[in-house]
């Protein structure tokens, strides 16, 4: 697994690597499939939107990159485990598996479904890196090498309301990644856990193509300044920045950088953080269906 310096500040190689990449269509997933292809590794790209992987995957091999695509939903088990046990017996290893996929699902949650919401969410958002896991990490262990990246969120940090499934979930990914991390160092086995802040992605306007968002009714307009308030980052940014800290073997990844102070007020100041986190809801409220007895 190459992941030494190529010799400039910032630049680091995943030549003969061989990654997994799930999420991989659109978003921070086709950005992470694009940056390790042309870092030098061999990318299979799945999503349960397989034409448009194989379209990702076409535009990598058309540009020299090695790269495959394969339908995939995380959500199945069986599928994710024949997806890793495929890629080991075409190439011999597996060295990175990044549990990307993902879902946002938000609402009042007077108004959430348990299967169309809650378990919707959680079989996405968690136990789609736990199907990765169980998959993959056995296998690495007996190879002696690997490193696996979860794909969680700020919003594992922070009370998100209108969005508690998503929330929810990004917690328990976060603990997830974290426990696996001192667990993993003991075999070999790397671990680390991205947690994004605003990125440029699908997810911001609708919870992305397989998700459901409260500001789905709002017009693109009043949607689009809602988030330029927080400078959403390119995708392509914030997958060269992921890599190179994955490659110095970074357990927790926060970017953009200033969201690392978001991070640390709600550590240390929790009351503060609600109270900012209600008058945010409150501001919005008028711009949504209000909730019974909001009015």
């Amino acid at each position: 697994m190459d992941t030494t310096s190529s010799g400039g500040a910032g630049l680091r190689t995943y030549g003969h690597a061989v990654a997994i990449v799930t999420g991989a269509a659109s978003g921070i997933g086709a950005a992470l499939g694009r940056a390790l292809a042309a870092r030098g590794a061999h990318v299979v790209l799945a999503d349960r939107d397989e034409e448009a992987a194989r379209a990702g995957a076409e535009r990598l091999v058309s540009g020299s990159a090695s790269a495959e695509a394969t339908g995939l939903d995380v959500r199945d088990a069986e599928a994710v485990e024949r997806v890793v046990a495929a890629t080991f017996e075409r190439h011999g290893r597996l060295d990175y598996l990044i549990n990307n996929a993902g879902i946002g699902v938000g609402g009042w949650a007077e108004e959430l479904s348990l299967e169309e919401d809650w378990r919707y969410s959680v079989e996405v958002n968690l136990m789609g890196p736990i199907h990765g896991l169980q998959a993959a990490y056995p296998r690495m262990v007996k190879q002696g090498f690997g490193h696996i990246v979860n794909t969680a969120s700020m919003a594992a940090f922070m009370a998100t309301a209108l969005a508690a499934p998503y929330g929810a979930t990004k917690h328990a990914v976060l603990g997830l990644s974290r426990a696996l991390r001192v667990e993993g160092a003991m075999q070999g086995i790397r671990v680390s856990v991205l947690c994004p802040g605003v990125i440029r992605t699908p997810i911001l306007q609708d919870g992305g193509k397989f998700g459901r968002s409260p500001l789905t009714d709002l017009d693109t307009e009043t949607k689009t300044a809602m988030w330029e308030r927080l400078r959403p980052m390119d995708p392509d940014v914030f997958a060269a920045k992921a890599l190179d800290a994955v490659a110095r073997n970074k357990g927790l990844i926060i970017i953009p950088v200033w969201w690392r102070v978001l991070r640390l007020l709600n550590g240390l100041f929790p009351s503060l953080a609600e109270a900012a986190a209600r008058r945010e809801l409150r501001r919005m409220a008028p711009l949504l269906r209000p909730t019974p007895g909001a009015e």
